[in-house]
């Protein structure tokens, strides 16, 4: 499912001044302020995997994160929000006011295409968003599920390894039609060069893993995020004709086994209607974490 939330901590807002008592300022995010951003983000790994990925492969500066970064702080010098407003929205906060905030930085980015966030706070960033913002062209519901330690132990899969430069044809359209599924619009048609130079740079990175037997891919999963503390993977695929018989499980877990010691989970959203992908993965030791919408603008 590629999927890149829309964010807000679910904390009280004791450590901070009460709106009347300070104001607060957004500014762009430059390469020098990394350590104190990645510092703010990391104290809540899993739901802001995307952001420290980004900042941790591309910098704060880079056309690689497809937007810019904003921070917001008070006149303490506190920070109280991150955000990466472009292509698509992510927004770290811990009061009210960095969120109006954000909105109101987002209004002016014309180019974005998904925000995506808990459920509990994407109806309040809307309110200070839709008025002067894009349209909303289509909504959903994810479930974002985590992965820790112990693991079950299944069969390996041979044939599970990193992606090669031959595999993208076959990689390439599965991909594309799990992005028109979730999203109404096929990447292809949209942004062919661009969606085809993000996917071949994501297994020159050995990003993406795969199983393929007799010219056809059986499965794949996408890492597209790695942090000390978490690993954010999308895209997974299960060919029909394998499914049911244990096959996407064995490569599940497979991968697990591969990447938890190198990180504290593994996490993961899904589709709050796609039962079968659900139980899939709870059957893989995935457990739920928190309830996301998805607001695809026009």
């Amino acid at each position: 499912m590629s999927l890149i939330p829309f964010m807000r901590a679910i904390t009280t807002e004791t450590q901070y001044l009460a709106t009347a008592e300070v104001t607060a300022s957004v500014k762009t995010l430059a390469d020098e302020q990394k350590s104190r951003v990645l510092a703010f983000l990391e104290e809540r790994p899993i739901h802001t995997v995307v952001m420290v990925g980004l900042i941790r492969h591309n910098g704060l500066v880079s056309p690689f994160n497809r937007g810019t970064f904003y921070g917001c702080r008070n006149e303490q010098g506190q920070i109280e929000g991150v955000a990466l407003v472009g292509h698509a929205t992510l927004i770290e906060t811990r009061t009210d006011r960095a969120l109006e905030a954000f909105a109101k930085v987002a209004r002016n980015c014309t180019t974005t295409h998904l925000i995506m966030g808990e459920e509990q706070c994407i109806d309040e960033f809307w309110t200070h968003y839709s008025d002067g913002g894009q349209e909303l062209r289509r909504k959903g519901r994810a479930v974002l599920l985590e992965l820790q330690w112990p693991i079950e132990v299944r069969e390996e899969v041979a044939e599970l390894r990193r992606a090669i430069l031959a595999d993208l044809d076959l990689i390439l359209p599965v991909h594309a039609r799990m992005a028109l599924c979730e999203s109404g619009v096929d990447p292809r048609e949209k942004d062919s060069t661009g969606f085809r130079q993000r996917c071949l740079r994501r297994i020159e990175q050995g990003r993406t893993l795969a199983c393929i037997q007799g010219g056809k891919l059986m499965f794949k999963a996408e890492i597209a995020f790695e942090t000390p503390k978490a690993i954010y993977l999308e895209g997974v695929w299960v060919s029909p004709e394998t499914r049911h018989q244990g096959y996407g499980l064995r490569c599940m877990t497979q991968l697990a086994r591969t990447l938890l010691p190198r990180t504290r989970s593994i996490c993961l959203f899904v589709n709050d209607k796609n039962k079968e992908a659900r139980q899939f993965y709870e059957l893989a030791g995935y457990k739920p974490r928190g309830m996301y919408n998805t607001i695809f603008l026009k």
